[in-house]
């Protein structure tokens, strides 16, 4: 039994036999030497990206690699963009403050998701797990991390606006573990701006 998880313009995701399936679909657009080669680099490098972040937070292990296909572990527990609004406003912020201390940690090793909302993690028995490395890129600058940061606070002000604010604030506690975090935090306000005055 083969079930569709997501479908989006880079992959499409299935599970089987309870493993996720990442598949590299072809763009017709593009000459087929040229878009294997872009397919296959970034399979390795979403691969590379979530061996290294295993090592330091809790993240879908790589069970099998082929040139455009990633096997996953499966990861079965709330997405929070599902459950989030849901839980008791304790367990919201509790988990929105855990939730600011993996990514600290990840941008502690300079690893930058690309894609960081709530569509991308899931709660798992009290254990946080971010998902989906495929825009993920290895980098030491502010700005970088900062855009990251600028990803989930839109994404809970788009799904979870009744308390977005203080669900903000609370991860922002979180992310507060490490010595570059403020800057980052000072920097994102220099993201927002530019948002705002784009239209």
């Amino acid at each position: 039994m083969v079930k569709i998880l997501a479908q989006g313009a880079e992959a499409i995701i299935t599970l089987k036999n309870n493993i996720v399936i990442k598949n590299r679909i072809p763009k017709s657009y593009r000459i087929k030497e040229l878009d294997d080669k872009i397919r296959k680099r970034r399979t390795e490098k979403e691969a590379k990206v979530l061996e290294k972040a295993s090592k330091i937070i809790s993240v879908p292990k790589v069970l099998g690699q082929t040139k455009f296909e990633l096997e996953l572990e499966y990861i079965d527990g709330d997405k929070l963009s599902e459950k989030l609004n849901s839980y008791p406003q304790k367990k919201q912020f509790e988990v929105m403050k855990s939730l600011g201390r993996e990514v600290a940690i990840l941008h502690q090793h300079d690893i930058i998701h690309g894609d960081l909302t709530t569509s991308n993690t899931i709660l798992k028995n009290k254990t946080i797990y971010i998902i989906d490395f495929g825009l993920s890129f290895i980098s030491k600058r502010i700005e970088d991390k900062a855009v990251d940061l600028h990803l989930i606070k839109q994404a809970l002000e788009a799904k979870h606006f009744q308390n977005h604010e203080q669900l903000f604030e609370n991860f922002s506690d979180g992310y507060q573990i490490f010595e570059e975090s403020k800057d980052i935090l000072e920097r994102l306000k220099k993201v927002e701006s530019r948002g705002r005055y784009k239209h």
